[in-house]
């Protein structure tokens, strides 16, 4: 593996070759598990790679966003023959949610980290496609070739379906001491100190035994369509993976969408969730926030006119989609920097509300509620990591959490957290929840 500092600006050697194939995580029958995954079953997008030609490493928010600066840069990567039209990535990773930490179960991630995969697999049309990437220098295209022909050659046609996996999880989380958080944020917001603020928890969870990583994915996105699964591999083998629903920025050239994702309901309450007073407050400070945030960075933007609702498995949001024109030289390192974190998954105000995460919340988030996606020549889509765990051997820890405003109850954004956990408990293969 190469490690490159974010300012070294390497470069690469690549070559392409189709497949008589329809599901990249089928790879992992021949390949092992991947290294990094990444699908969103709706949109008919799905990759995966295996093996690392390459990391960049960033130690700060700053460092991050110059990292994403110089991964979508062109000219990075000298194909062998024609590039993809549409490559996505070949750069994935992410950040970490703020500069909080404590937990080590973290270090392996460190704040940023993005790899380049040896091979990665991804849907084109109605096959697949695969690529080979090798640092530039001598061999290099030799090196290409042969991971190709390696590829090719053993890559299975069929597709790759979850298994039972079905084991008892035991579960560890402290309802009295998120309640009291959510109090005293309550408590805040009423003092008139916040407008809004996120609080998360953790879900310890302990298997029989080691968790299928691989089947995890495979239910994941079986049973969340109008999310994107995700799995990045840390170098000690931890693997950080969930099942998303919101997009922080889909970026290619000017073209920007994003959308304002606030406001939740068990699904038997949908359709009560438009006209809830405290969800639609919620809401709309997202909103706001984001047509701010973007105004100095766009030529033209345009937000729905009312929230539609996104019903997902286990919970049915609110969401309002935005759509932007953006100014000569906006790209995804300045969207990722003027937008995260968005009232979604911090509050309102921004820094008031990070600040009382720091004091208050107990909790290093790591990644979790970070951005995380793929960057490559010109075009990102980063996603904002809900709905996740930090996964190694049997154990796993869990993330969820719940926006408080004013009017919240602490029993009842508790129900809440335990209506988004289950998304992940499913998938790990709680068979007793």
């Amino acid at each position: 593996m190469t490690t490159l500092e974010p300012a070294d600006g390497g470069r690469w050697v690549a070559g392409r070759m189709s497949l008589a194939a329809v599901d990249p995580l089928a790879g992992a029958e021949v390949l092992g598990e991947p290294s990094m995954y990444w699908e969103r079953p709706l949109a008919r997008e799905a990759m995966a790679g295996w093996g690392e030609a390459a990391s960049v490493e960033a130690g700060s928010a700053a460092q991050a966003h110059g990292v994403l600066r110089e991964l979508s840069a062109p000219d990075s990567v000298r194909w062998l023959d024609e590039a993809p039209a549409a490559l996505p990535g070949p750069w994935f990773g992410g950040m970490r949610f703020s500069t909080a930490d404590g937990d080590e179960g973290w270090s392996p991630f460190g704040f940023g980290r993005w790899t380049l995969p040896e091979v990665m697999v991804w849907r084109e049309g109605t096959g697949l496609a695969a690529a080979a990437f090798a640092p530039e220098g001598p061999g290099a295209e030799d090196v290409v070739r042969s991971r190709l022909a390696r590829v090719g050659a053993a890559f299975p046609s069929g597709y790759r379906h979850p298994g039972n996996g079905a084991q008892a999880l035991r579960l560890s989380s402290s309802r009295p001491d998120f309640e009291g958080r959510v109090e005293r944020a309550v408590e805040t917001i009423n003092a008139g100190g916040l407008q809004k603020v996120v609080m998360a928890r953790a879900v310890e969870v302990e298997g029989e035994r080691a968790f299928d990583r691989v089947e995890v994915l495979a239910r994941l996105r079986e049973q969340n369509p109008r999310c994107a699964t995700f799995l990045f591999r840390a170098p000690d083998g931890t693997a950080f993976l969930g099942a998303t629903p919101e997009t922080l920025c889909r970026w290619e050239g000017r073209r920007l969408e994003t959308e304002a994702l606030a406001g939740t309901a068990p699904p038997t309450q949908a359709g009560a969730l438009g006209d809830s007073d405290k969800d639609r407050r919620e809401h709309e400070a997202v909103v706001r926030y984001i047509l701010k945030a973007l105004k100095p960075l766009t030529d033209t933007i345009d937000a729905d006119a009312e929230p539609a609702l996104l019903t997902l498995k286990n919970v049915v949001h609110l969401r309002t989609g935005i759509r932007a024109e953006l100014r000569e030289g906006v790209g995804v390192a300045e969207l990722v920097a003027a937008l995260h974190p968005t009232p979604a998954v911090g509050g309102t105000p921004r820094e008031r509300a990070l600040e009382f995460l720091v004091e208050h919340e107990a909790l290093d988030r790591g990644w979790y509620a970070g951005p995380v996606g793929w960057v490559g020549p010109g075009r990102a889509h980063q996603m904002v990591a809900l709905r996740s765990a930090r996964v190694k051997g049997s154990r796993a820890r869990l993330f969820v959490g719940a926006g408080i405003v004013a009017g919240s109850s602490a029993e009842s954004e508790w129900r809440e957290t335990e209506m988004k956990s289950l998304t992940m408990l499913r998938a790990l293969g709680g068979g007793n929840v």
